[in-house]
């Protein structure tokens, strides 16, 4: 099993000023950050708010303005930022011939995976599925595995560097009510026992109030940020959804989650 590091809270992450502009046209302006590891920050906002494309900023696939930083709080060091990713999804071929160790080890090596076949790696790859309890997917097709299955998978790839940031757009289309209640309890799990800070995209308000520790509700710039009653509550929140029966998601505010149980 991965030893699990506990988050130090000492660690911080800054986006300064971060703006995207596409063929003259602004998608991003203005975008302040501040971001704590340990923490679960969720970005909502309707479609063409710009939440995506926030994301290939922070992952430098798109040109941009401003500066992303990742700050040693205990001395104030500037350190290089490592990021793990989870897409909404991935394309896959059906009946293409790719396993899970396929995907990881070609994620992990430099040389073909099928040229050859570490024990060492396949011992890290597995250690890697152990900590979502994936470890018996080692040998399955992609194709072959169901949302929540691929979901797992892709996890634990994007925290095999141990990362300072997860970043998660939307990557829970699909999955029906159980998988996403453990997906959530799942984000939790990881906030508070490996030294990361989480930032999501995501639709689904109930889940967010139930677990986010911070709400950034986007529209091109940064709208309201808080706590999800703080943000739900606000007059920028009903401009951008309208009306929301919100008493039934503020009462599961402040329910306990339980680590993951796969």
């Amino acid at each position: 099993m991965k030893k699990i590091i506990r988050p130090c809270g000492l660690h911080c992450i800054k986006v300064n000023h971060l703006g995207v502009t596409i063929g003259g046209q602004t998608i991003l302006e203005d975008i302040n950050l501040h971001i704590h590891c340990g923490s679960l920050n969720v970005v909502i906002g309707k479609n063409g708010a710009g939440k995506s494309t926030l994301i290939r900023a922070i992952l430098d696939d798109i040109p941009h303005e401003g500066t992303i930083e990742f700050k040693d709080r205990e001395n104030g060091r500037i350190q290089k930022l490592k990021i793990g990713y989870v897409p909404q999804n991935i394309h896959m071929e059906q009946h293409t011939p790719v396993s899970v160790y396929d995907l990881i080890a070609s994620y992990r090596c430099r040389f073909p995976v099928f040229l050859k076949k570490s024990r060492k790696m396949q011992e890290e790859i597995r250690k890697s599925l152990e900590v979502f309890e994936a470890e018996e997917l080692i040998d399955r097709q992609v194709c072959s595995l169901s949302g929540g299955e691929l979901q797992r998978v892709l996890l634990a790839m994007a925290v095999m560097d141990e990362p300072n940031l997860l970043l998660l757009d939307e990557p829970v289309s699909g999955i029906d009510q159980n998988g996403m209640e453990l997906f959530y309890r799942t984000m939790v799990y990881l906030k508070e026992n490996f030294d990361l800070s989480v930032i999501l995209i995501s639709h689904d308000l109930e889940y967010v109030v139930k677990y986010a520790d911070k709400v950034i509700l986007m529209d091109k710039t940064i709208l309201k940020e808080g706590s999800a009653k703080e943000v739900f509550a606000s007059s920028e929140f009903q401009e951008v959804f309208g009306a929301k029966e919100l008493p039934g998601y503020i009462r599961h505010r402040g329910r306990r989650a339980a680590p993951p149980d796969f």
